[in-house]
């Protein structure tokens, strides 16, 4: 039996889209495999339908970056992936112990945490957003200003792309789950005693960016169903529709991204016969 969690994914284009989730036993794994604006950068469907698996058999037990290294190496090995040339995906892991809830994330998917003094902790990597940062900035000024998301659009995120490659799994640039099994060392995580945990939410940048906007209100989301979760998606990808769809509001890569949230909760105490 799974971590009881609750979760909905929602594709921004054609399904299944490039998210992926999935529990173990004691653990749960969300990946954001990368839009591809360029040639330089494959797909990722296949990449994150063998890496989600091959992380979920080993993510119960033992060090995260060792599970992650070895997940990778399975994954570039069955698909034959070669560094600078493959598909890559966010990877964001809970794992619940009985003593100790860990989080870890590669990429800019985002974790919060929430504590039992109503307090709360967010883990993200944001060493992507680092590079590139003023041809990130020009698009989303080009969209604030109501360029839309065309043909110009377009050339901005496939030049950003390029220069991000470079810095891709290199010391002093970014870290992302793709062909190197060593970007598993750059995990950023936290751990705390589980008497020190409510809630934790994982959520990629399609779905964070959303609750963000609506006020940041992640305790609100950890108390719904499966079916509320996919409701508030719907509703996102709604808003983007109707409400912002030049990305003049929210600028954002494109009109609709992938987007995926999971909560779990710490369960109520049995009751005393």
């Amino acid at each position: 039996m799974g971590l009881t969690v609750a979760a909905a994914s929602l594709p921004g284009g054609d399904p299944p889209g490039q998210d992926r989730w999935g529990t173990s036993a004691r653990a749960a794994v969300v990946l954001d495999g990368a839009s591809s604006y360029s040639p330089e950068a494959p797909p990722a469907d296949d990449y994150v339908d063998v890496l989600l698996p091959a992380l979920l058999t080993r993510v119960d037990d033992g060090d995260l970056r060792e599970q992650l290294r070895e997940a990778l190496a399975e994954t570039v090995d069955r698909l034959g992936l070669m560094p600078g040339a493959a598909p890559s995906s966010t990877v964001l892991m809970l794992r619940v112990g009985e003593a100790l809830v860990e989080v870890a994330a590669l990429g800019d998917s985002t974790a919060v945490i929430g504590h039992p003094d109503g307090t709360t902790s967010r883990l993200s990597d944001d060493r992507l957003a680092r590079i590139g940062a003023d041809k990130r900035r020009a698009y989303r000024e080009h969209l604030r200003r109501g360029s839309g998301f065309g043909s110009e659009h377009g050339g901005r995120l496939r030049e950003l792309q390029r220069s991000e490659f470079p810095h891709r799994n290199r010391p002093g640039g970014y870290w992302i789950a793709e062909a190197d099994p060593a970007a598993a060392d750059e995990l950023v995580s936290c751990s705390f005693q589980r008497d020190a945990v409510s809630w934790v939410v994982l959520a990629t940048d399609g779905a964070q960016k959303h609750v963000d906007r609506l006020g940041g209100q992640w305790d609100l989301i950890v108390n719904q169903d499966n079916d509320q979760l996919t409701a508030f998606l719907k509703s996102a990808q709604q808003w983007e529709t109707e409400a912002d769809p030049d990305g003049i509001e929210m600028p954002r890569s494109k009109r609709h991204d992938d987007k995926t949230i999971l909560a779990w909760q710490q369960p109520a105490p049995s009751p005393i016969n």
